[in-house]
């Protein structure tokens, strides 16, 4: 057990580490997107025998922590994956409390004043009152001059494409224009305008934790040319030095976009 004069000690020391961190960051190698899968709330809770609510509330208190360092390094779009499409077919008693935290986050995010939010996922998939507030978040931060918060709740890699594909075709039908003359122009762009990001740069960086390497569905057409980062830390121990650490990763690569 440590005595409080160690811990002091301790507390010190990667205060100093996080502040050497820092400025080693090169403002011009800052990714100007994040994209962040915040994942182990669950187990978290579970490890220290509570129920699985309170994990929810850490992870959700986490989130505008992060939000926060970014916003300090000049980050300039950050997409939270907070609820996925999947998650939806939970039981209602495991769905509706982590609906209720989505919904009072949002609201806080919105309330702070300082970004943008911007909902993304299937809103028609979502319960009136969850879809109501993210559309609320919005409208009222619109002409917020700050960085821009892309809230994923419903969100689906799978259901964007097919979003994003139902949504072009009904746009050129509308204009007269033939399935055959479509087939014939189409290409990545066109698919692209109508993404749930359209208009935003790709993530540069996707950071996930609680050890899993995988992206389970995550912005599947904008993280084609993406740098990853994977933490051991389950979401709501996710702490400062491992998201300068994860800048600090992306900042030492090469990046090869694709190649």
């Amino acid at each position: 057990m440590q005595t409080p004069g160690k811990q002091k000690l301790r507390d010190a020391l990667m205060l100093i580490y996080e502040r050497r961190l820092r400025r080693s960051l090169a403002p011009d190698r800052i990714p100007e997107h994040i994209g962040v899968i915040i994942d182990g709330n669950r187990r978290w809770a579970r490890s220290a025998g509570n129920p699985v609510s309170h994990g929810h509330e850490a992870g959700a208190n986490k989130i505008t922590e992060f939000l926060h360092w970014c916003d300090d390094v000049d980050v300039k779009v950050v997409t939270v994956w907070m609820l996925s499409t999947d998650n939806l077919t939970r039981p209602a008693d495991q769905l509706e409390p982590l609906l209720r935290i989505i919904e009072q986050v949002v609201d806080e995010l919105t309330a702070i004043g300082r970004w943008r939010i911007h909902p993304v996922g299937a809103l028609d998939l979502l319960p009136s009152v969850t879809a109501e507030t993210l559309k609320r978040a919005e409208a009222a931060t619109r002409d917020v001059d700050g960085m821009l918060v892309n809230v994923a709740v419903g969100y689906g890699g799978r259901r964007e494409l097919a979003d994003a594909v139902r949504s072009l075709l009904l746009e050129e039908a509308a204009q007269g224009i033939s399935i055959e003359e479509l087939a014939e122009r189409v290409d990545v762009e066109h698919i692209a305008r109508h993404l749930y990001t359209k208009g935003q740069p790709d993530p540069d960086l996707v950071i996930r934790t609680s050890g899993e390497q995988r992206l389970g569905g995550f912005l599947l057409w904008q993280s084609a040319r993406s740098e990853f980062y994977f933490c051991e830390a389950l979401w709501p121990d996710f702490r400062h030095v491992d998201f300068l650490r994860a800048i600090r990763s992306y900042s030492q690569r090469e990046r090869r976009f694709g190649a």
